[in-house]
C-alpha cells in the first residue's frame, strides 16, 4: 500500500525516461528508481550486454522498457537512438543525461586524446543528447494552447561535485563537469518558456564498480578519512534528488545546481 502512494505522489506513473549511461552504476540506479515509479523506460549506453541484462530484471518486475545502443561522441548515433526512443516509447518526458568518463593524471601529461575523450562525452556529448531531447519537447510544448496547456519536461543533468570544487589529478573531469553545469543554467533560461525544467545533480564520492578498487586501495581509504563523516555515498543516496526533479511536483525549479555529496564541497 504505501508504495502506491508514494508513486502517486511523485505522479511519475506511465511517464516516458530517457536514462544515458544506464547500463552500470549511476545510470542503472536511476533507471531502476524511476522504474520503481511506474515509469515506462528507454535506456541508453554503449554496453548492450549489460543493458539488456538490467532491462531483463526490471521487466521481470513489469516495467516496460526498451534499450538502445548509442555512443555520445557521435552526434548521429545521439540522433537516431533520441528518434528510435521516441517511436518504441512515444514522446520523452524525462531525460536524465549521465553518461561521464575521467582520466587520472597531472595536467601537464593531459594528452590531446586524454582530454577529447572526457570532453567528448561529458560535455560535448551531455550537450547534444539534451539539444536532440529538448528539441523535440519544445516541439511538443508549440502544440499546446498556452503554457498551462504544455507537457512538464523534465532533463536532469549528471555534473559532479567536481564541476564546483577543483580535484587533483582530474583537472580536466573537472573542467568538463564544470561546463556541464553552466550548460545547465543556460538551457533552463533558454527552455523554461517551454515548459521543460533543466537541472544539475552533482554527486559526490559514490561508490560503484567503476571506482570499488581505488576506495578499497590506500590512496582511496585516506581520501575516505579526510572526508566531513569519513563515509563515501551509494548510489542509492541519489534517489530522492532524482525523484524530485523528475516529478512534477518540483516545477518551480529550474537552473538548480543540487550538490549531494556529504558536504566536503
Amino acid at each position: 500500500m504505501h508504495d502506491h502512494t508514494v508513486s502517486d505522489w511523485f505522479a511519475l506513473r506511465g511517464k516516458n525516461a530517457f536514462v544515458t549511461g544506464a547500463s552500470s552504476g549511476l545510470g542503472a540506479r536511476f533507471a531502476t528508481v524511476l522504474a520503481e515509479q511506474g515509469c515506462r523506460l528507454v535506456l541508453a549506453a554503449r554496453r548492450m550486454d549489460r543493458l539488456q541484462a538490467l532491462s531483463e530484471h526490471l521487466r521481470d518486475k513489469g516495467t516496460e522498457v526498451h534499450c538502445l545502443s548509442m555512443d555520445v561522441r557521435s552526434l548521429d548515433s545521439i540522433q537516431a537512438a533520441v528518434k528510435e526512443a521516441q517511436s518504441l516509447a512515444g514522446p520523452i518526458d524525462i531525460l536524465v543525461n549521465n553518461s561521464g568518463v575521467s582520466t587520472t593524471q597531472r595536467l601537464t601529461e593531459v594528452s590531446e586524446a586524454d582530454y577529447d575523450f572526457v570532453f567528448d562525452t561529458n560535455t560535448r556529448g551531455a550537450f547534444f543528447v539534451a539539444q536532440a531531447v529538448a528539441r523535440s519537447m519544445i516541439e511538443r510544448a508549440k502544440q499546446a494552447a498556452d503554457f498551462e496547456a504544455m507537457p512538464a519536461s523534465k532533463i536532469i543533468n549528471i555534473a559532479s561535485m567536481a564541476g564546483l570544487e577543483v580535484l587533483s589529478m582530474i583537472g580536466v573531469y573537472c573542467m568538463s563537469k564544470a561546463a556541464v553545469v553552466h550548460m545547465t543554467r543556460a538551457m533552463a533560461l533558454e527552455w523554461g518558456r517551454y515548459n521543460i525544467n533543466v537541472n544539475a545533480i552533482c554527486p559526490g564520492y559514490i561508490l560503484t564498480e567503476i571506482n570499488q578498487a581505488h576506495f578499497e586501495s590506500d590512496a582511496g581509504q585516506k581520501l575516505i578519512s579526510r572526508l566531513p563523516r569519513r563515509r563515501i555515498g551509494k548510489p542509492e543516496d541519489l534517489d530522492a534528488v532524482l525523484l524530485m526533479l523528475a516529478s512534477g511536483r518540483s516545477g518551480f525549479v529550474n537552473g538548480a545546481v543540487i550538490s549531494a555529496d556529504d558536504g566536503p564541497t
